[in-house]
């Protein structure tokens, strides 16, 4: 006899259905998500196995996230659960909803808990490991490090929109020369467009002294403060100028935009050292930053989200989880050659993938030559396409890598090449 659990798990509630290999409900009931209802369902489970002798437990649910950590968690870690050899299972919500809907239309909590116990006593699932604590406790690090990064890169989009409004200019002539080592938001840049300088103070000042005022603000870094101050100027004299009430407004709202940026660049560099200390202590962060170009937070974000490489059958199965495969679009003899992404896969391990990738490409002259063959093989989206490919290639070396717990060796015709 085996015995399924089906869990549909909610922020308030954990609906039950254990339900048995010969198809019949053993207990079913609605309980509260923590600790005095995960018990309960607990202590159903052993009361069960001591009248059945169950050869096989398994307790599944649908990945919620946030609402399903808890719950799977305290089976898996159950040192009585453990004894029965008992299996903690999370599967792929969508999964479990296609199964429903080819018996039932209707939806409940209840009914959810029933179809999903089903799910798994039919048993085509493919079985899942959890992530030990470790990779669990650095994902918290590395998602929030994206979610920071995301939102500076909407408030640096806002701060750009803003500064258009107060000298228009200035974004395309920073831009159009690389000699200046400055951007739009460096804290120079920031500082002249948001603190007491007016336009026309700024654009009156004398060449020699706007030049020891950005090498004062910029602590001396500009190698040719000189050319920089006239780049500005320009920009000033040659930009539209808002009337007072209006430009007062776009001051305020770039006041505050600085202030965010400061912030959110102070938490991005505060949160990267908490990564770089907990990444330490885990071994598969030296075969990874043993690459070329993969610094400890990029290798941290892919191991938090990979876990152990066991999870995964092989390369091509990680490369779907991390959505990035392609969609095959084939009728009779014909293939199309413009296939898309896959519009699923855990978005977090595709980014540091990606961005990994991006800068392996540039320390590396495998991958190099690689994103070079790819970029020039089609006439638009060359980088989006080629860096995308280049992260689907990188995927194989990742897994290797883990898999074997080895270090990174460049191929023998590039060693032979040097």
């Amino acid at each position: 006899m085996k015995c399924f659990v089906g869990l549909d798990v909610s922020s308030q509630k954990l609906d039950v259905c254990m339900m048995l290999s010969d198809n019949s409900v053993a207990f079913s009931k609605s309980l509260s998500n923590d600790l005095v209802g995960a018990s309960e369902i607990k202590t159903q489970v052993l009361k069960l196995n001591e009248i059945h002798h169950f050869e096989r437990i398994v307790i599944g649910m649908e990945a919620t996230s946030l609402y399903s950590f808890h719950p799977a968690m305290f089976f898996n870690d159950d040192n009585d659960l453990k004894l029965l050899h008992a299996e903690v299972m999370i599967e792929q919500p969508n999964k479990i909803k296609r199964y429903r809907e080819t018996f039932e239309e209707n939806k409940n909590d209840t009914l959810d808990a029933f179809y999903i116990a089903d799910y798994f006593r039919i048993e085509r699932f493919t079985p899942s490991i959890l992530k030990e604590e470790k990779y669990l406790a650095l994902q918290h690090l590395t998602r929030t490090r994206l979610q920071l990064i995301e939102q500076m890169v909407t408030t640096k989009q806002h701060f750009t929109e803003n500064i258009y409004y107060k000298c228009n200019t200035l974004p395309s002539e920073l831009k159009n020369d690389d000699e200046l080592s400055t951007n739009l938001y460096s804290a120079t840049i920031i500082t002249l467009m948001t603190e007491d300088y007016t336009l026309d103070e700024l654009a009156e000042t004398p060449l020699e002294d706007f030049s020891e005022l950005l090498q004062k603000l910029g602590h001396g870094r500009f190698k040719n403060p000189e050319k920089l101050a006239k780049v500005i100027q320009k920009a000033i004299r040659g930009s539209y100028r808002l009337s007072q009430v209006h430009q007062e407004s776009v001051d305020i709202v770039l006041s505050l935009l600085a202030r965010e940026i400061r912030s959110l660049d102070k938490m991005i560099k505060d949160i990267d050292k908490a990564i770089e200390d907990m990444v330490e202590v885990i071994p598969e962060y030296q075969c990874l930053t043993s690459i070329p170009g993969i610094g400890k937070v990029y290798a941290a974000g892919i191991i938090a989200e990979i876990g152990q490489i066991e999870r995964f059958k092989d390369h091509p199965q990680l490369a779907k989880y991390a959505g990035l495969n392609w969609k095959e679009t084939q009728s009779g003899n014909s293939s199309s050659q413009n296939t898309s992404l896959v519009k699923r896969g855990n978005r977090y391990l595709r980014y540091y993938l990606v961005e990994a990738a991006n800068s392996v490409r540039r320390h590396d002259d495998e991958y190099k030559a690689f994103y070079k063959k790819k970029y020039q093989e089609v006439p638009k989206h060359q980088h989006k396409r080629a860096i995308v490919l280049t992260a689907r290639k990188f995927v194989r070396l990742v897994d290797v890598l883990l898999r074997n717990h080895q270090l990174y060796t460049p191929p023998r015709r590039l060693m032979e090449d040097n």
